[in-house]
């Protein structure tokens, strides 16, 4: 399908159709098209992380009063997730509308995860860039805020978060993510991490991506500590 399908069904008119494009564009797809000139979607899914953050921070602010900034920090870490963020491409059927190289679309990359969550951030760099906040804000309350006033979210852990409120116990301790190993083919990349406090290995994660492996090696650490 085309991108200007996606622009009807979202009732979205964007002023710059090309931008819409590129947000759907994977390097693969780039990478097998050298002589035409295309741009991939990442430096638009580094807005659109950005934006996606501020927004939905400005969101949970508002309709919140009462939660800490704790409790802020987990529910906005929940939302904007992998996870998270490829449910809300598949109900908006985003991985039609890819560009992906062949072998990326032989080996099943409109269902890859980490692909539909980098459209879903590139998606909204794209839309902010075209016509501003407040249209990424009316997105945002059509497609995913609904879902956060449900309580969708409520009871989905960010290990990260936890990991970090057991060490900023003490000021003393330190935490990093050290990226051991990625392995796999390029279409089915695993990363595996490990957590570091104060120098000392503990927890390792593996995920599809760095963030993902990041939450499961803080999870296995928090065991280990006794945390969880």
């Amino acid at each position: 399908m085309m991108v200007t399908d996606l622009v009807k069904q979202l009732e979205i008119p964007f002023h710059d159709v090309r931008l819409l494009r590129q947000a759907f564009t994977h390097s693969s797809y780039v990478n097998e098209h050298r002589k035409r000139y295309h741009e991939d979607n990442e430096r638009l899914e580094y807005l659109g992380d950005a934006v996606l953050e501020l927004t939905v921070s400005h969101f949970l602010y508002q309709q919140y009063p009462n939660k800490r900034e704790g409790e802020m920090t987990k529910l906005r870490a929940a939302i904007v997730c992998e996870a998270s963020l490829v449910k809300f491409a598949d109900a908006l059927q985003f991985g039609q509308f890819l560009l992906l190289g062949k072998g990326e679309e032989l080996t099943g990359g409109r269902k890859r995860p980490a692909i539909l969550a980098d459209a879903f951030e590139a998606f909204i760099g794209a839309l902010y860039l075209d016509q501003g906040l407040d249209a990424v804000y009316r997105f945002l309350e059509a497609h995913v805020f609904p879902a956060v006033k449900q309580g969708v979210f409520d009871q989905v852990e960010d290990y990260k978060s936890l990991l970090q409120e057991w060490v900023q116990q003490d000021i003393h301790q330190e935490i990093e993510y050290r990226l051991v190993e990625e392995k796999g083919p390029a279409h089915a990349r695993q990363f595996v991490i490990q957590a570091i406090l104060n120098g000392k290995p503990y927890g390792l994660g593996v995920g599809k991506s760095k963030k993902d492996a990041e939450q499961h090696a803080a999870k296995t650490t928090l065991e280990q500590l006794g945390a969880l």
